[in-house]
């Protein structure tokens, strides 16, 4: 069996690490990997694990119910795992924590009382706990989120370490010898399909079977319909699934700015609005807003009546359109399918995790729109997502027009090869794990 290596455990070693640790809450979606990854970290790092699940056990409920104190919880929980838990050298795992409000809340008592203890919580709908302002007291806990398999972790799991090699160490802007450009596109083809959803992945790279892939992305779909019936209110629940239906429909449209009548015929953004707050607390769309101006910070120059939404995994979004896995050997169908929108949505995904602002979006007039604009450090940077070799745009030449004093960088992902022209930076889409990197080398080539 092929271990799934995922860089996350790296932060989960920082975090154990630290004289200033506090019990550590690991949010992601439904099957994106935190039960798996929190054990082989204890099994790693750890002398013991002491697991508990809040939804498969219970009778765990009362042990939090009836005291706060952590002495007697903790003996309670030694009764029931039937191993020692000791400071230092357990990892406490609270999985689904989300289930045990009272267990959510006891956090705080192990954070000020015995910090000794290392606890590591995961919930796949912790979002949806969390934005309940009884559910946690802010400042005692750590927090970490947990997303799907990037194109490197994806490549590592493939067995193309040699690949991952390659770009890691590229420190020039020249073009990739078309020997690892062409094996490189072949890949990234093949995770389009996959998507970076651990099992899915899995599916592709112990088995080689596409259907799998199918079945196995439908499943996840299915286990998240089922949260939105065991979640949501039963009169919203069909709100909820049009929203999460029409998120392929929304991207395929020239302009991506999402329209609730496209969720419905008729429909009123005051009736809906609940829905679409709910996906994105339980992590599986991201609201991407339109910035009326690149300054800092992003945030303050929201349009807050214009967004665009986009799917947490391009797997899951790509199975919810029903593009068939077939397209693989279509050229570069895949890319530049309904208007791009998996690259698109690739591009948001992978910018997500890596900036701590939340990527916006840049309009002018019906004249031009910029795909993305991200906060890097107190740089603004505009970027354009191209689904093919074809990099025609004016888009990016307005934006510069317009803001050329505030833009020291542009950025277009694109199938095109790695190469510098002034201030615009052309990156493949596959190299996006490594677009700090070159836009480290891209600035100190242009000062």
């Amino acid at each position: 069996m092929i271990i799934l290596k995922r860089l996350i455990i790296d932060e989960l070693l920082l975090w154990k690490q630290s004289k200033h640790r506090k019990p550590l809450i690991l949010k992601g979606v439904r099957q994106v990997g935190k039960t798996w990854i929190l054990n082989e970290f204890g099994r790693q790092y750890y002398n013991n694990i002491a697991y508990f699940n809040f939804d498969e056990q219970e009778e765990l409920a009362p042990f939090f119910e009836t005291t706060k104190d952590i002495k007697r919880i903790l003996q309670n929980l030694m009764m029931v795992s039937g191993s020692a838990i000791l400071p230092e050298k357990t990892l406490i795992i609270f999985d689904e924590i989300q289930e045990c409000n009272k267990a959510l809340n006891t956090l705080k008592y192990f954070c000020e009382n015995a910090p000794q203890y290392h606890i590591a919580s995961a919930g796949s709908l912790l979002g949806i706990a969390l934005s309940k302002p009884s559910s946690f007291p802010v400042g005692k806990a750590d927090f970490l989120t947990m997303y799907p398999m990037s194109f490197n972790e994806f490549l590592t799991a493939n067995g193309d370490e040699n690949l991952v090699d390659y770009m890691k160490n590229i420190d020039a802007l020249d073009p990739i010898p078309e020997i690892f450009f062409n094996q490189l596109k072949e890949k990234f083809k093949m995770y389009f399909i996959t998507g970076g959803m651990p099992e899915a992945v899995r599916s592709w790279t112990e088995e080689r079977n596409t259907g799998l892939i199918q079945t196995t992305l439908k499943n996840i779909l299915n286990a998240y319909e089922l949260d939105f019936s065991k979640h949501f209110e039963i009169k919203d629940i069909a709100k909820l699934k049009l929203v999460w239906n029409s998120i392929p429909s929304q991207l395929s449209r020239e302009n991506k700015k999402f329209l609730y009548s496209a969720v419905k015929n008729g429909a009123r953004a005051r009736d809906y609005e609940d829905a679409l707050t709910w996906l994105c607390n339980a992590g599986l769309v991201y609201k991407i807003f339109r910035s009326t101006k690149p300054g800092l910070p992003l945030s303050v120059y929201d349009d807050l009546s214009a967004f665009k939404l986009y799917a947490v995994d391009i797997g899951l979004l790509r199975r919810l359109a029903l593009l068939d896995p077939v397209a693989f050997n279509e050229g570069n169908r895949l890319f530049t399918e309904f208007k791009g929108a998996l690259s698109e949505n690739f591009v948001l995904q992978s910018l997500v995790c890596k900036y701590e602002a939340i990527p916006r979006y840049w309009t002018s007039g019906g004249q031009a729109e910029v795909d993305f604009i991200i906060q890097r450090g107190n740089d603004i940077i505009p970027i354009e997502v191209k689904a093919d070799e074809n990099i025609n745009s004016r888009s990016l030449s307005l934006y510069n027009q317009k803001y050329e004093d505030l833009t020291k960088l542009r950025l277009r992902f694109s199938l095109r090869n790695l190469k510098q022209d002034g201030t615009m930076l052309n990156i493949p889409l596959f190299m996006i794990d490594y677009m700090d990197n070159l836009i480290d080398v891209a600035m100190s080539k242009s000062n």
